[in-house]
């Protein structure tokens, strides 16, 4: 599926198919906007129309990036590439920006210019949630305790233990409302999570995990189900997320629940 805003986004996206996708440039700017709310950064600047956040004791490439939002701001790249550099540096961090159809295309005629490379290629999908039939879904509660969600989360993902107080700070940290779904068997334990971010009309499906020992037993559509179901509860008429290209099993699923490609994006560092 090759994007047709700037002519530069990554072919192919990990399913096999050849459509075309046009981006909708003012549904990217909302959906971007949602995105950073749904995900808050510790630490977050702005450089004209770039957007920098950086979190320390996290290694979310989302919360260390710089993140352009004109494709009309090109000033100064170079100069204002390495102040960022200097900055991501401070945080033992090396820079990294997140290439998206807001990005200048002068600024990407930059990195490629220097060789920067490229990595982490992503899709962000939507989903109305109007033509989606819940009547015959089970409803499942979402847990209070963070503290509990994140734990499951970690052992799910198989994370390092070191960013539960980082990610437990994430998510106390978003402000519109959340919903934390934890599926749990009683002999193997948390099978399954999701974070849902309920902001106005949109609702967003983070940090979703299965446990392998369950995957393609019908677990993640369950839960997938569940998100949805209180997201459109709550007042949501469309949900998206994001994933990364390759995730192939995971592009399947949401594929199946109804979700199409908006657009995509990935993450740009210069050359070692």
């Amino acid at each position: 599926m090759d994007m047709t805003s700037n002519g530069r986004e990554p072919p192919g996206d990990g399913a096999g198919n050849g459509e075309t996708v046009a981006v909708d440039l003012p549904s990217v700017r909302r959906l971007e906007a949602v995105g950073f709310r749904a995900w808050p950064a510790s630490s977050v600047q702005y450089d004209g129309s770039w957007l920098i956040r950086l979190t320390a004791g996290h290694p979310s490439k989302r919360l260390n990036s710089v993140n352009p939002l004109d494709p009309s701001d090109y000033r100064d790249i170079a100069i204002r590439l390495e102040k960022a550099r200097r900055l991501f540096a401070e945080s033992s961090r090396s820079l990294t920006v997140r290439q998206t159809p807001l990005t200048p295309p002068k600024m990407i005629d930059h990195m490629d210019g220097e060789g920067w490379t490229s990595f982490a290629h992503s899709l962000v999908l939507a989903l109305d949630l109007a033509e989606r039939d819940f009547s015959e879904g089970i409803d499942h509660l979402p847990i209070k305790d963070v503290g509990r969600f994140v734990d499951a989360r970690i052992l799910i993902g198989r994370d390092p233990p070191e960013v539960k107080q980082a990610l437990t700070g994430i998510i106390n940290a978003i402000k519109p409302e959340c919903g934390l779904f934890l599926f749990e068997d009683r002999k193997i334990g948390p099978t399954a999570v999701s974070l849902v971010v309920h902001d106005n009309d949109l609702a967003g499906i983070m940090q979703f995990a299965v446990a392998e020992a369950v995957r393609r037993r019908g677990v993640g559509s369950a839960l997938l189900d569940a998100s949805l179901r209180w997201a459109r509860l709550k007042g949501a008429k469309k949900a998206w997320l994001q994933v990364e290209a390759d995730n192939g099993a995971a592009i399947e699923l949401y594929r199946k629940a109804g979700f199409t490609e908006v657009y995509r994006y990935l993450y740009r560092t210069p050359k070692v």
